[in-house]
């Protein structure tokens, strides 16, 4: 049924001048491996030197490694690292058949997998699965099924990417009409208007196993403009300890970061709080002395636009790891226009945000709801019964 089954080998190439794409995980594109978005290529010499295994165009790579249940077909000639296992079918099975099928295994896979710090699914185990093997015209007409539901998913899927694209564009256009000031507006110094501070001090990773109060994490600070205060994250904090709350107003940002592009990133809590909550130890906090000369609607958009982006991002540096100073936060100039004026900006970015954040949210459903579709026809075109021995 296979002719082969492909294991690459673990160690990197260190020299990518090539013509062979060498690829990973994140080189699929929907079902398909077609090269390395990257550029990473290897010579025959290399593939050679380091006995390399070429997969032929054609050939369904495996993930079998941490993302167990990522199948793809290869359009070209490549080399993938150990991430991958290749299988190559032979004359009495479709390669599209197949990496339908494959789906179908990935529960079986799981639990052939070995434990420990990454799972690892063997070419033993994989040449252990049981491939039913109706004849070529019944796959034929089942990847015909199959691939038109995926086509269709994909074309709603770049229609409504592209209408979220376009809602984005018109919300970052007017944000950054709306907060782009004239040069008599006023501004002040961070520091002058309010108070810096750091969050948890003194915590283990035991700490935030078993929690008792919840903290905003650094993914719920880099990834909403408007903190999200229900958010459940949990981290033990004793009776005694002196550790600073949260409250309505403050601005909080990614204070650490593996790049520039991530480390200064904003949230800000617009809601009241009624239950205790905290800031994680990578991000730090600003308090307002006075939320009516900065309101928090209006600082939620404020420093996500790039006129204050270019600014945070200068209070950073370092080298694998890039970390916020405090002092030179505390001297980014904020602009202040007159609250009414805040207000107003306020409204029109809340109106066009929530535009597109109801749009992801249909977005994410209309996937779901296409990827179900699938995996039903999927599930039962591919299912079969025993034959009899």
């Amino acid at each position: 049924m296979l002719s082969d089954f492909i294991v690459p080998m673990r160690d990197r190439p260190k020299n990518f001048c090539g013509d062979t794409p060498w690829c990973r995980i994140e080189d699929i594109t929907g079902m398909e491996m077609n090269g390395s978005k990257s550029g990473l290529a290897v010579s025959e010499d290399v593939i050679r030197d380091m006995n390399l295994k070429v997969m032929p165009a054609g050939t369904v790579v495996a993930s079998c490694s941490a993302s167990l249940g990522t199948y793809a077909i290869a359009t070209r000639p490549l080399v993938t690292n150990q991430t991958f296992i290749g299988l190559v079918c032979g004359p009495r099975v479709l390669n599209r058949f197949l990496l339908h099928l494959m789906f179908t295994k990935t529960d079986e896979l799981r639990s052939a997998a070995t434990t420990g710090t990454i799972a690892y699914v063997s070419r033993k185990r994989f040449e252990e699965l049981v491939i039913p093997v109706p004849p070529l015209e019944v796959q034929r007409e089942i990847v015909r099924v199959l691939d038109r539901l995926t086509e269709r998913d994909a074309n709603v899927r770049a229609e409504l990417d592209a209408e979220l694209d376009a809602r984005s564009r018109q919300y970052e256009y007017h944000r950054n009409s709306l907060l782009s000031f004239t040069a008599d507006t006023r501004r002040e110094p961070l520091g002058d208007l309010g108070t810096i501070f750091g969050g948890l001090v003194g915590k283990s990773k035991a700490d935030f196993s078993h929690g008792n109060a919840r903290y905003a994490s650094y993914k719920n600070v880099f990834s909403n403009i408007a903190l999200d205060v229900d958010a459940m994250d949990f981290v033990r904090v004793g009776e005694a300890e002196r550790q600073r709350l949260l409250a309505y107003g403050d601005v909080l940002f990614t204070g650490s970061s593996e790049s520039v592009e991530e480390v200064g990133m904003t949230s800000v809590v617009t809601r009241r709080l009624t239950a205790p909550l905290y800031l994680n130890s990578f991000c730090i906090g600003f308090r307002p002395f006075d939320i009516g000369l900065l309101k928090p609607e209006f600082a939620k958009h404020l420093f996500r636009a790039p006129t204050m982006r270019a600014q945070l991002v200068k209070t950073a540096s370092g080298v694998t790891r890039i970390n916020v100073s405090k002092s030179r936060l505390s001297k980014v100039l904020v602009p202040l226009p007159p609250p009414d004026e805040q207000e107003r900006v306020a409204r029109t970015l809340d109106q066009l945000h929530e535009l597109t954040r109801h749009l992801t949210a249909s977005l994410r459903a209309e996937h779901a709801a296409r990827r179900k579709q699938y995996e039903y026809h999927r599930d039962k075109l591919l299912t079969f019964e025993q034959a009899p021995a």
